[in-house]
């Protein structure tokens, strides 16, 4: 989800930066709330840096960060890789597909235009 190695998470967990638990493999964990605080701090981080190319594909998978919803409409966003995905749908959706925080999900984009940008060096 964060787009980094390993290395960069056992460097992180050494500074104190990001808080683990392991499981009864011995696997590391990380709370949900913890992840989401470091991809904004990424986005926020990545907003300076120019886009050298781009071309993203309509089907990203990724994990379910937030599900708010009323009686009528609801907000569904999927961290997919380095990208944040932010859907509008109806609280019946969300029920049908029985869509909670922690879930794999599956966002698929179709636009009428795609734009690429490639800037100038």
């Amino acid at each position: 989800m964060l787009g980094v190695s390993v290395e960069t998470l056992r460097r992180w967990e050494a500074d104190g930066r990001l808080a683990t638990t392991r499981s009864e493999g011995g696997q590391r964990l990380v709370d949900l709330a913890v992840v989401g605080r470091l991809l904004a701090e990424r986005r926020q981080s990545a907003s300076g840096r120019p886009i050298v190319a781009q071309s993203a594909r309509n089907r990203f998978a990724g994990i379910v960060t937030r599900v708010e919803r009323d009686r009528v409409a609801a907000v569904v966003e999927v961290q997919a890789g380095p990208h944040r995905l932010v859907s509008l749908m109806t609280a019946e959706a969300v029920d049908d597909l029985g869509l909670e925080v922690g879930m794999v999900a599956v966002c698929v984009v179709k636009a009428t235009n795609v734009i690429v940008e490639i800037p100038s060096s």
